[in-house]
């Protein structure tokens, strides 16, 4: 066999040095690539641990605003001493949603729940506030009152109103909402606001007093 020419070594010796340096960047992106999924991984382990254990935090802190030892609710149909009789179901309707949306606890149809949330509507009466100068409404204010009480099982009242005497027996709310029938406003419409804002400050009134 012939022996190579330095030309044919030399050019070999390049060869196989630039295969060296191309396995050898090759081996070091493939690690590159290894620690930087392993890093990402790492990074969102991380995120969905600090993410469930801040869901974890925030509804354990929403039930801790609510008394421990209730479990269910029960709220009867809602009375209505007023003359528009359909605000009754209403407000059940809408107590119903705001409490299993907003408190831990389980509404439920036996009366033999761990306490019980009973309201009345004690009035609603309709205010002109404005008029057009035919004399016709232009802005009108409705209002709705209505007693709440909550009591536990064994009797225990569950809702306090500072602002009321220690022997009244119910906790009074009171919700105006004003509309403009010129705006296509209606005296319903109004209603089921007031309604809506009477659920959620009812509801509210059930978080513990410290």
């Amino acid at each position: 066999m012939p022996p190579q020419s330095d030309t044919n070594v030399g050019v070999q010796a390049l060869a196989a040095h630039r295969r060296c340096e191309a396995a050898t960047g090759n081996c070091l992106k493939a690690r590159h690539q290894r620690l930087t999924k392993k890093v990402s991984d790492t990074f969102f382990v991380a995120w969905v641990t600090l993410l469930l254990g801040g869901c974890s935090a925030y509804q354990f802190g929403a039930a801790a605003l609510y008394p421990r030892d209730i479990r269910t609710v029960h709220i009867p149909v809602v009375r209505n001493e007023s003359f528009r009789h359909d605000l009754g179901p209403q407000l059940t309707d809408a107590l119903v949603k705001e409490v299993e949306r907003r408190t831990p606890y389980k509404v439920v149809s036996n009366p033999n729940a761990d306490s019980v949330l009973r309201c009345n509507i004690t009035a609603q009466s309709k205010v002109v506030l404005t008029e057009t100068s035919s004399d016709d409404p232009r802005a009108l204010d409705s209002a709705i009152t209505v007693g709440a009480t909550w009591t536990a099982r064994d009797g225990r009242r569950l809702m306090q109103n500072s602002l009321a005497s220690i022997e009244s027996d119910s906790t009074g709310f009171s919700q105006s909402v004003r509309f403009v029938p010129e705006a296509g406003q209606s005296i319903d419409t109004a209603n089921q606001e007031a309604i809506d804002r009477l659920a959620r400050r009812i509801v509210s009134q059930m978080e513990s007093r410290w």
